[in-house]
């Protein structure tokens, strides 16, 4: 295994299991099919049935740059039910526009409806619209995730599709970016325009408001409608920039592994904290949403879940948001509960209740608690419990909680 890859996989809970699935399953194919190539052929000639995302490390590579009337360069990648799709697929639209995007960046999302409503718009004129995910998923960071509820793998691909309901086709290129190189994105969105002999007419933004709700695709449909016609576009509109989030070539890995390197190394803490200490605490007399989750090292769905609160607060930590972890062990069981909390990486406020009668933290955190472990409380500023999981938590449901919460948002 790379090494870098295996440093990163390791430090980084949210796609640990995720990883260790995709490395399973890519090693019973190789089993049976023998020793793999890293040749295009071999990955043109995997079926919709046997595809197996297997996002990598590779060695950086040159980024291309279409200039207006260059050709549509091929691609031949899997939708999101394993099919793969290829550039003639879409050979008898007039005019194809690929959108290059991605799950976790606020201004892709803050696109999203208004690419849905462009393919409503252009269903019945020969208008193709498709979408490509070409972010390596392994290079983007919990701190990258502050914007949103998913990574950029392929598996949440289909999540962020059906909670969308999106209307096109959504490809994905993140294993190495074997096609998206040549057409060289620059951040997510960025949209291309070809015509019908697949030659570029348009190149940048879909419009230059990124604020749902006060832009309407103005760039891209004036593109569409150009190359309707056959009309060329004034050369100071045919390519505009593209704002949005960095593309995550799977070679800007150096600062990935630095970050979690760093994160594995901050010093774990453990205070203790009386009940009357827990009465404050969770009036939340702050400006940040509080997520407090209590658990304890005896308490095996509590142990099996922790990583994600980690990986939690690594997402959100930078914006109104602070995740506090509260043990239920008894109050000589602190440097065990101190054990475990540095195997996590629990960099993060952590107590242990400095009180043997369990009942009378049960009193101070409320009836709603039957005194079954674990329980999580998102609360609000002055109180208020604004999600509550008793037992173990979704963890995707719990982000969206966050994320779509009014005081944190997907969008800058």
């Amino acid at each position: 295994m790379n090494q870098d890859l295996s440093t990163f996989t390791m430090t980084h809970p949210i796609q640990r299991i995720v990883a260790a699935a995709f490395y399973l399953s890519t090693a019973i194919l190789f089993f049976q099919c023998g020793k793999s190539s890293e040749s295009s052929e071999t990955s043109l000639a995997v079926n919709a049935e046997s595809f197996v995302p297997n996002p990598q490390v590779v060695s950086e590579k040159p980024i291309g740059k279409l200039a207006i009337g260059d050709q549509a360069p091929p691609f031949n990648l899997p939708d999101l039910e394993g099919k793969f799709r290829t550039l003639d697929d879409y050979a008898d639209a007039d005019v194809l526009v690929i959108n290059f995007t991605c799950n976790h960046c606020p201004t892709a999302q803050a696109y999203e409806d208004r690419y849905i409503s462009l393919v409503n718009e252009y269903q019945d004129k020969s208008v193709a619209l498709i979408a490509i995910s070409t972010n390596s998923p392994i290079a983007v960071l919990p701190e990258e995730l502050g914007y949103t509820d998913l990574g950029d793998y392929y598996e949440e691909m289909k999540i962020r599709a059906e909670d969308k309901g999106y209307n096109f086709p959504y490809l994905y290129d993140g294993d190495t970016h074997e096609f998206s190189l040549a057409y060289g994105p620059t951040a997510t969105p960025h949209v291309f325009v070809f015509d019908k002999d697949r030659k570029l007419t348009y190149s940048g933004r879909i419009d230059a408001s990124e604020k749902p709700g006060t832009g309407n695709s103005e760039d891209l449909r004036a593109a569409i409608e150009a190359t309707l016609k056959g009309q060329a576009l004034p050369a100071e509109s045919a390519q505009t920039p593209a704002f949005g989030c960095s593309m995550k070539w799977a070679w800007k890995n150096e600062y990935t592994i630095k970050t979690n390197k760093d994160w594995a190394e901050k010093k774990v803490t453990i205070e203790k904290l009386a009940p009357a200490g827990l009465a404050d605490l969770l009036k939340n007399d702050t400006d940040e949403l509080l997520l407090v989750n209590f658990w304890a090292t005896w308490c095996g769905p509590c142990i099996i879940e922790y990583p994600e609160f980690v990986t939690i607060q690594r997402m959100y930590g930078e914006r109104d948001f602070q995740f506090v972890s509260i043990s239920m062990d008894t109050p000589d069981q602190a440097d065990k509960a101190l054990k475990f909390l540095k195997g996590k990486a629990s960099a993060l406020p952590n107590y242990i209740m400095d009180t043997e009668d369990k009942y009378e933290v049960i009193k101070v955190v409320g009836e709603d608690w039957d005194g079954s472990l674990p329980i999580t409380l998102l609360i609000e500023p002055g109180g208020k419990v604004a999600y509550r999981v008793p037992g173990t938590i979704d963890a995707l449901a719990l982000k969206k909680a966050i994320v779509d919460h009014p005081m944190i948002g997907r969008y800058y």
